[in-house]
C-alpha cells in the first residue's frame, strides 16, 4: 500500500484493515490509567492462579509506572512473584552503562522512581529485575528462558518503528535481512540519527550532545517471543505516521514495528488524536 494512502486513510477504515490489534482511547490520560489497571489486574490474576508473572517492560512510556505503584500499594498487591527484563538501556560513547543518577539512566529512573516506591510489604524481589547488559549480552536471554519465557511484552514504539532499540539497521554498507531482524539478539547498537534529534527535543531542550549516543537492547527474537506483546503510543504528534506504518505497512526493516503484525497476540494502543489521518499542510502563511 503507498505510503500516501496509509496516511491519509480514515481511522475508521484503519481499525478494519489494520494488521494488528488496535485499542482507541480518548485521551492519553485514560489509556495510561488503562496500562497501569491492566498490569495491577495481571498481578493479581497471576497471584491468584500461584503463577508468576513475567514482563518484559519498557521506559517510555513511563506515565504508567507512578499509577502502577499507587495501585499496588493502595490495594497491598503483592510483587513477590514478578520477574521484570527490561528492554533496553542508553550507553555512553564507549559503550559503557551510565551512572544510576544520570538522567538518561533507565536503570536509575526504575530502581528509583518505581520499585524503591513500592511498599516494602509487597515483597518486591530486587533480583529478579534484569537489564540488558552491554558486557554479558546473553544473560538477559537467558534468566528468560529460566523464568518460564515471558507472559506480556509491554512497550511503546519509537519515531522510526523502532522497538526498544532494534532500530531500521539503515547503512550504505550492508543489509539486514528481515528473517535477521525478527531473530536478533541482545546486542549493542549506536543510536540513529534520528532518534538522537527526537530524544533531544523531548529531554534535552534539541541538545543533541547531551543524548547518549549508545545502547543495549533487547533483540527482536525475545520481543516476539511474549506471549502478548502490549504496545502504548503516548507520544502525540510525533507518533501518528509510526502509528499507521505499524499497522498498515508490509513488514520492512525500514520500520521494525512492522514485526509486531507476524504475532499472534500483539494490541497497539493509542489515543484517538493519534490516529487521526495525516493531512500534510503549509507550515507558512
Amino acid at each position: 500500500m503507498p505510503l500516501d494512502e496509509i496516511l491519509g486513510m480514515p481511522t475508521r477504515q484503519l481499525l478494519k484493515e489494520a494488521r494488528v490489534g488496535v485499542s482507541l482511547f480518548p485521551d492519553v490520560a485514560c489509556m495510561m490509567e488503562y496500562m497501569a489497571r491492566s498490569m495491577a489486574d495481571e498481578i493479581c490474576s497471576n497471584n491468584e492462579s500461584g503463577q508468576p508473572t513475567r514482563w518484559i517492560l519498557p521506559v517510555g512510556p513511563v506515565q504508567q509506572y507512578f499509577r502502577l505503584v499507587e495501585i499496588s500499594n493502595q490495594e497491598g498487591i503483592s510483587w513477590k512473584n514478578v520477574h521484570v527484563f527490561m528492554m533496553d538501556e542508553f550507553l555512553d560513547w564507549q559503550g559503557r552503562p551510565l551512572p544510576l543518577d544520570h538522567p538518561f539512566s533507565f536503570e536509575g529512573f526504575m530502581r528509583h522512581q518505581v520499585f524503591q516506591k513500592l511498599d516494602p510489604g509487597l515483597g518486591f524481589v530486587h533480583d529478579q529485575v534484569v537489564f540488558p547488559s552491554p558486557f554479558c549480552p546473553d544473560e538477559i536471554s537467558e534468566r528468560i528462558r529460566v523464568a518460564g519465557g515471558v507472559d506480556t511484552c509491554f512497550g511503546g514504539i519509537g519515531y522510526h518503528g523502532h522497538v526498544a532499540f532494534n532500530e531500521p539497521p539503515i547503512s550504505r554498507w550492508f543489509r539486514v535481512s528481515p528473517r535477521e531482524m525478527r531473530e536478533s539478539l541482545t546486542r549493542v547498537v549506536a543510536l540513529g540519527d534520528d532518534s538522537i534529534v527526537v530524544q533531544s527535543i523531548n529531554c534535552s531542550g534539541g541538545s543533541c550532545a547531551s543524548v547518549p549516543p549508545m545502547a543495549v537492547t533487547l533483540g527482536m527474537r525475545d520481543i516476539l517471543a511474549a506471549r502478548r506483546i502490549r504496545m502504548f503510543l503516548a507520544g502525540g504528534e510525533r507518533h501518528r505516521a509510526v502509528f499507521r506504518i505499524t499497522c498498515l505497512a508490509d513488514e520492512t526493516t525500514d520500520y521494525p514495528s512492522t514485526f509486531l503484525q507476524s504475532h499472534s497476540d500483539c494490541i497497539v494502543h493509542t489515543d484517538e488524536s493519534t490516529a487521526r489521518p495525516i493531512v500534510p499542510s503549509q507550515v507558512w502563511g
